[in-house]
């Protein structure tokens, strides 16, 4: 599969925004640093920036993938790496967290959205109002849910990586089909768009180490944070 280095390099970005983003939190959580990650305005609305920036660069690469016609072993290939690395997510954050372990992060999210994205890239430009519906459905439904009944089916744990809660569940991450499988479907439309229209701006020159992290994103958001929290673990630890 050919590789695309801007499309890397934004997600690179991404990596770096993230890394930053992590170790601003871990600074929190070892109390070195005062700061509510949790509710500030700044801190969520950063995260949600982070998150819309992966998920649209998987929906860029969803789209390139299905240009080349990548085969479906190829794809769960890929596939596998994903949720065996959201599994280890989840894991690890047990035993950090254990009151609020990740049950469905980012990863999770991310390995249920390629296959919708898989299954629905021959949409083409109706994948532009589907990503809108399914980013205002978490409006919609919380709505809705909240004036019904429902509303205590959709917020058990069973359901709510679905998205459509009123009371957000207790968990260090949390990234729910919906709204965010509307980025990526915008991804991927802005994919098959570019792709057909200006493939000279995918295709051009970008800087060679966020092409590279962006590359190697699976494996560095796996080890970043142990590393970071073994360095400020030490750092403490001299520190007294």
């Amino acid at each position: 599969m050919q590789r695309f280095d801007r499309i890397d390099a934004l997600r690179g970005l991404a990596v770096v925004w993230m890394t930053a983003f992590h170790f601003g939190f871990d600074l929190v959580h070892a109390g070195l640093w005062q700061q509510n990650f949790y509710a500030d305005p700044f801190w969520t609305g950063q995260r949600t920036a982070i998150v819309s920036l992966f998920l649209f660069c998987a929906g860029l690469g969803q789209a390139v993938a299905a240009q080349q016609a990548v085969s479906w072993p190829r794809f769960w290939r890929r596939w596998g790496q994903v949720a065996g690395c959201a599994l280890l997510v989840s894991a690890g954050s047990a035993f950090m967290f254990p009151n609020s372990w990740i049950y469905f992060g980012v990863l999770h999210g991310i390995a249920v959205m390629l296959v919708v994205a898989r299954l629905t890239a021959g949409w083409g430009v109706w994948l532009w109002p589907l990503g809108a519906l399914a980013i205002a459905s978490k409006f919609i439904a919380a709505y809705a849910i909240n004036i019904s009944a429902t509303a205590v089916f959709f917020n058990q744990k069973t359901v709510n990586w679905l998205g459509w809660i009123t009371q957000k569940p207790i968990t260090e991450d949390y990234v729910p089909i919906f709204p965010w499988l509307g980025v990526l479907w915008w991804g991927m439309a802005a994919g098959f768009w570019l792709l057909r229209h200006r493939p000279a701006w995918l295709q051009g020159a970008a800087p060679r180490p966020l092409a590279w992290l962006g590359r190697w994103s699976l494996p560095y958001y796996m080890l970043h944070q142990p590393l970071l929290i073994a360095a400020i673990t030490g750092f403490t630890w001299f520190k007294t």
